[in-house]
């Protein structure tokens, strides 16, 4: 669960560097504060899977890239 978390929160901040968003930008799509996406980007446990879920959607990624990035993530944790 933890890899997961940190894959997308990796994923948060690779989607926003690609569209060359600050954290501000990103919270304003998310109807959400710049704290709350520092927040998704560290992988902090005070927000759920399902919402950094949402914004990598929001961001673009499709559902295909997001189980990717979950996939991932879950690989990672295997490995360790």
């Amino acid at each position: 669960m933890v890899e997961t978390r940190l894959a997308l929160a990796e994923g948060i901040r690779q989607w926003r560097r690609r569209m060359s968003l600050t954290q501000t930008e990103v919270a304003a799509r998310l109807g959400s504060s710049q704290s709350r996406v520092a927040k998704m980007e560290a992988g902090d446990p005070a927000v759920t899977i399902d919402l950094m879920m949402r914004a990598l959607l929001r961001l673009g990624a499709s559902r295909r890239q997001l189980a990717r990035i979950i996939s991932d993530g879950a690989a990672a944790g295997d490995r360790s």
